[in-house]
């Protein structure tokens, strides 16, 4: 046998064979791990590598908290009495009781069960006198009888149903209801057929809500409708021992000549808010385009594009005439005649250049005359 079988079969202290030397110090740091990181995380933890080399499996452990809270009640027997006959059908439910409670025996067992999320409510003579939480209960057989209600929460289907909207547009709606039993005396002996009358109350509370309003409104709002008629739903309930958890309203259904109408609207709005918005960069295009013509316009502007003009046309070779007809003064640099002649010539790739510049000749255009062998 492994020392694998043998940390499988339990850890056993009365193994034929006994551990190796590495398997025993890991099998001791595995229950190191578990007994001590329990009490502090509070969390049930399997040390140890999987099949797979995947992560430790960690589990949460079940708190108190989590479970189903309890119901059990003893109003007490005493007072469901009636005279002689109820004292002879007590103990002859006795006597039957004790005798059915062999497997065999034909009789009735006393003994009923009670599932997990069901309380057991217990009446006497038709009275009701106790409660019971799940487990097993002994009910007399022939004074006592049980009845069982589910405190799960629960889902129950409304079916569609046709309303008509505040702007007299018809619809149909799918809804479900999520509820669960708070008062089981209430939900079991307070009404009859509670899952139907939720289903009625849910109808007619979903048909005023939806009335109320305009088809928009039932189409953008859905959750904030749902929440209005739980609302409304939940003052009713609560007399029946009944929480409403939510209402879903699973579809809304419309006629196809109303769905070609929306279709045909949603259509048009997307195509008018397009324009709204190509209409808006015109606006801002043409505010750019009068910003830059501005800007473009003021002298220092034109100066300087007069002097990247006179730099691309240098860089072309053979004999130049330059005349620049420019307001030195303007520019505010007395020498800047001499510094754009000898830009030029500096980025000029051959032949010679000669530079005019008349001296207060402001307003007139550049010439330009490229002469070759001169």
């Amino acid at each position: 046998m492994s020392a694998a079988n043998d940390f499988k079969s339990g850890g056993s202290h009365n193994s034929t064979q006994p551990l190796h030397s590495h398997d025993q110090s890991d099998s001791e740091d595995m229950h190191r791990y578990v007994t001590d990181e329990m009490p502090r995380t509070g969390k049930m933890s399997v040390a140890g590598p999987s099949n797979d080399g995947g992560p430790i499996l960690t589990v949460q452990p079940l708190r108190k908290s989590d479970m189903q809270p309890s119901y059990a009640q003893d109003f007490g027997s005493g007072s469901v009495t009636h005279g002689f006959y109820g004292n002879m059908l007590s103990s002859l439910g006795s006597c039957i009781g004790m005798l059915g409670q062999f497997p065999c025996c034909p009789l009735p067992n006393p003994y009923k069960e009670v599932h997990q999320g069901s309380v057991g409510l217990i009446s006497r003579f038709g009275q009701f006198y106790k409660s019971v939480d799940p487990g097993l209960v002994e009910v007399n057989i022939c004074s006592e009888s049980i009845s069982i209600v589910d405190v799960k929460i629960q889902l129950t289907t409304v079916p569609r149903q046709t309303v008509q909207t505040k702007d007299n547009v018809s619809v149909e709606i799918d809804s479900v209801i999520s509820w669960h039993v708070v008062s089981p005396y209430r939900a079991a002996f307070g009404i009859n057929n509670l899952a139907g009358a939720l289903v009625e109350r849910a109808q007619t509370t979903l048909r005023q809500v939806v009335g109320g309003r305009v088809l928009q409104s039932v189409i953008s709002d859905r959750e904030g409708l749902a929440q209005e008629v739980a609302e409304i739903i939940e003052t009713t309930a609560e007399k029946w021992g009944v929480s409403i958890e939510s209402i879903l309203l699973k579809d809304i259904n419309f006629s196809a000549e109303l769905q070609q109408s929306l279709s045909s609207a949603a259509t048009q709005k997307r195509i008018g808010e397009s324009k709204v918005i190509a209409a808006r960069a015109e606006v801002d295009a043409a505010k750019l385009m009068r910003q830059a013509a501005d800007i473009l316009a003021s002298p220092a502007a034109m100066q300087i594009r007069q002097l990247e003009a006179l730099q691309s046309m240098s860089r072309s070779a053979g004999s130049k005439v330059i005349f620049v007809p420019m307001n030195l003064e303007a520019m505010g640099a007395a020498g800047l005649d001499s510094q754009v002649a000898k830009q030029i010539a500096s980025s000029s790739a051959g032949g010679s250049e000669h530079i005019m510049a008349p001296g207060n000749s402001a307003g007139q255009a550049a010439v330009i005359t490229s002469m070759s062998n001169i």
